[in-house]
């Protein structure tokens, strides 16, 4: 598992091979998350920003691509407040996606999708 910590959210990367690691439980002020891409394109960049900044943060990526089918353990510093946060991602073509306040106190996964042929993304959440 390779991880990254920038500012406030430390991030782990891994392959999902028959599986992904369980999340933890989401508990009050717990906003760790797995992110999970199952869009059949590669995701170059995610940002996640508190719901309440009208900027977003540092690509939590880095220089990482997170492939289809593969998922990202974004780990928050355990001070972070707040349960509502802004999700985008951009992906390898330079298209984007976003979420806005996902209750990260209430989720610990989720699935980005994408279908083609409707031109709609959209997440699942756990």
């Amino acid at each position: 598992m390779k991880c990254v910590s920038l500012n406030k959210v430390r991030v782990c990367a891994f392959v999902a091979a028959g599986g992904l690691l369980a999340a933890g439980s989401a508990l009050a002020e717990n906003l760790n998350f797995t992110l999970v891409n199952n869009t059949g394109y590669p995701i170059n960049e995610v940002y996640v920003s508190s719901a309440a900044t009208k900027s977003w943060e540092e690509d939590v990526m880095g220089r990482d691509q997170l492939g289809d089918g593969d998922g990202v353990d974004i780990r928050f510093d355990p001070g972070e407040k707040g349960c509502l946060w802004d999700l985008k991602v951009v992906y390898e073509d330079d298209e984007s996606a976003v979420w806005d306040r996902l209750d990260l106190c209430e989720l610990s996964k989720v699935t980005l999708h994408y279908d083609r042929d409707k031109g709609s993304t959209w997440a699942d959440t756990e």
